[in-house]
């Protein structure tokens, strides 16, 4: 296999944050000598988490084997995972902020079509459904774990606690058609066509300040590893916590 120099559109400072954290993780288990050092196998999860290169690749980039690039990958994703706060914990953060924005994205991932529960009727794919809670700048503030494609927006949301917690915080959100019957603080557009005046100008408010949400979206996105998802479905929780947590790194 052909090997060439790259690059990655991150910065030195959330390589450092890895590799402190991988370094601690090695002083924690006692390893003595690995194949890559802290620093390396930092560079190793980020090109694959960014990047979306395959664990061959990456192997042959590195000269290490295929199954030592999914251990070390794997290793740093829990890591981060392991870091990433829950939604009790970042309500702290939420609960000083103006009001949020509650939207949810679909991960693609590579399923046949027998899996019936991660097929999305509304996108038309195999994916994963991710809630996402975005400040009012457009910034990346939560996002809750994975569920199936076939989990409706609204469902998940009440299925992880959002409204009760945004609720109980007393915190304005602003959410799609998806969320009709969210009540409580979650504000979302009329449904119809023929709608009077004034419901065409909250519309537009409406849309104004929503479309901040796509900011985030376009955010994580960026990882080019969520664009389309190869590994088990029960791993897509802990990657997008990594993401999340190499974002406000």
């Amino acid at each position: 296999m052909l090997v060439y120099p790259s690059s990655i559109d991150l910065s030195s400072r959330t390589l450092r944050y890895l590799a402190g954290h991988l370094t601690s993780r090695r002083q924690e288990i006692g390893t003595r000598w690995r194949r890559l050092a802290p620093g390396r196998q930092a560079l190793l999860a980020l090109a694959h988490l960014r990047c979306g290169d395959t664990y061959a690749q990456l192997a042959a980039g590195f000269g290490i084997k295929i199954a030592t690039a999914f251990r070390y990958i794997r290793e740093a994703v829990d890591v981060l995972a392991a870091l990433a706060p829950s939604l009790a914990e970042a309500m702290k953060t939420i609960q000083m902020k103006a009001f949020v924005i509650l939207d949810g994205t679909l991960l693609p991932i590579d399923r046949i079509a027998a899996d019936t529960p991660c097929h999305s009727g509304k996108h038309k794919r195999h994916g994963m459904n991710v809630q996402v809670l975005t400040d009012p700048s457009g910034r990346l503030l939560w996002t809750s774990p994975a569920l199936p494609g076939s989990t409706h927006d609204l469902t998940a949301a009440r299925h992880h606690g959002i409204t009760e917690a945004l609720a109980e915080a007393d915190l304005k959100c602003w959410a799609d058609k998806a969320y009709q019957g969210a009540g409580g603080p979650v504000r979302e557009p009329f449904r119809g066509r023929r709608l009077k005046r004034w419901k065409r100008r909250h519309h537009t408010t409406h849309a104004k300040i929503r479309c901040l949400g796509e900011r985030t979206m376009a955010t994580l996105k960026g990882w080019r590893l969520l664009r389309k998802l190869h590994c088990s479905t029960n791993r897509i929780t802990d990657v997008v916590k990594a993401v999340v947590v190499l974002h406000h790194a």
